[in-house]
C-alpha cells in the first residue's frame, strides 16, 4: 500500500512515499481505509524531533493524527463496529499513521463519521476537535452567563473553542485578524476584536473575563501579562505555552495536552450532526503533496486547516 514515512527528524525533506504492508489489526483494533487524514501543527513538531524525549515514537513514522475513512477489518474482540462502517479518530501522540492506504487504530479511539459532513472534511475534527473540547468543557469548564476571552480564535482549534464556549450560553469576546470577524460571528462571538495590545490592558477588551483560553504563541513574559486578563477566582487555559495563576486573587491555570478520546469524539460529531459545530477546511491537498504542506507550514504560507485526500 502507499504511505508517506520519514526514517529520521528533520526538515520536510525527509518526507518520502513508500510501498509498505498493509497492517494487520490486532485484538481490540480495526483496519481502516483511509480517506483522508489532516495536517496539524504538532505535526511538524514531532517530523523535526522536537518532542521525541517528550513523545518516544519509533521511527520510521507514518505522520497523521487524524484519520477518516472506512472500517475494513475488524480485529479479534471488536464489537460495536461493522466492515463498511464509516468512522474518525485520533491517533495517540506516539503512534499515528494517517498518511497511508490503510491504518490500524484501537477500535475504542474511533466514533462514527459526521453524517453531515464528507467523509474526507470529517478528517478535519477529531484531534482539533478534542483540544478545543479539552480546553473549553474540561479545563475550563464554560458556563452560561460566564464571559469568555478566545485569543487566537480565527485559527482550527480556537474557533471550535469560540463555538464550545457560545453554545453553552458564555458571551465570547474573540481575538485574531479581522479578516476572520465575519466568520467569527457567525460562530457565535458577541465581540470580535483584532490582535491583543498588551500594554493597553484587559480593559480594552471589556475584560477581565470569567475565562481566557490562549492559542498565541507569546514570550514568557508576554504570557504572564494574559494572568491580568482573568477577573478575581477566573481560569486561564493554554495550549501555547503556560500562564502564570495567581493565588492572591484566585486565578488558576491549566495547559492543553490533548488525547484521543472515544466517547468524547462522538460528542463533537452529535454536535456537527445537529449544527452546533461548524468546521471550517481551508485547503484539500492530495497525499504525494504531504511533504509540500509541510514545507507551508514551516514557512507560514499554509492557509489554514488543510485535510490530505488519501483514498
Amino acid at each position: 500500500m502507499k504511505a508517506i514515512r520519514y526514517h529520521e527528524f528533520g526538515g520536510a525533506g525527509v518526507l518520502r512515499r513508500e510501498e509498505v504492508e498493509r497492517p494487520v489489526p490486532g485484538a481490540g483494533q480495526v483496519l481502516v481505509k483511509v480517506a483522508a487524514t489532516s495536517f496539524n501543527p504538532v505535526d511538524d513538531h514531532i517530523r523535526l524531533g522536537v518532542l521525541a524525549e517528550l513523545i518516544p515514537t519509533p521511527l520510521p513514522i507514518t505522520p497523521g493524527l487524524d484519520v477518516a475513512g472506512t472500517v475494513a477489518e475488524l480485529g479479534e474482540g471488536v464489537d460495536g463496529l461493522r466492515v463498511g462502517d464509516p468512522v474518525i479518530g485520533m491517533f495517540p501522540l506516539d503512534v499515528h499513521g494517517g498518511a497511508a492506504e490503510y491504518a490500524v487504530i484501537a477500535a475504542d479511539l474511533v466514533a462514527a463519521a459526521p453524517r453531515s459532513l464528507t467523509l474526507a472534511d470529517a478528517a478535519a475534527l477529531p484531534l482539533t476537535g478534542l483540544a478545543a473540547r479539552q480546553a473549553a468543557i474540561e479545563l475550563a469548564g464554560i458556563e452560561a452567563g460566564q464571559t469568555v476571552l478566545v485569543n487566537g480564535a480565527g485559527g482550527a482549534v480556537g474557533g471550535i473553542v469560540v463555538q464550545l464556549a457560545a453554545d453553552a450560553g458564555a458571551t465570547v469576546t474573540a481575538v485574531d485578524d479581522l479578516r476572520h470577524a465575519d466568520r467569527l460571528r457567525g460562530y457565535g462571538a458577541a465581540h470580535v476584536t483584532g490582535p491583543l495590545d498588551l500594554d493597553a490592558g484587559p480593559a480594552a477588551v471589556g475584560g477581565p473575563f470569567d475565562v481566557v483560553v490562549n492559542h498565541v504563541r507569546l514570550a514568557p513574559e508576554d504570557l504572564a501579562r494574559l494572568t491580568a486578563y482573568a477577573a478575581d477566582g477566573g481560569t486561564i487555559v493554554s495550549s501555547a505555552g503556560p500562564v502564570p495563576a495567581d493565588e492572591s486573587r484566585s486565578v488558576r491555570t491549566a495547559g492543553v495536552w490533548v488525547g484521543p478520546h472515544g466517547g468524547h469524539l462522538a460528542d463533537l460529531v452529535d454536535r456537527v450532526d445537529r449544527g452546533r459545530l461548524r468546521l471550517h477546511v481551508v485547503d484539500r491537498r492530495p497525499l504525494d503533496d504531504l511533504p509540500a504542506v509541510h514545507r507551508d507550514a514551516a514557512t507560514g504560507t499554509l492557509p489554514g486547516k488543510t485535510v490530505i485526500l488519501v483514498g
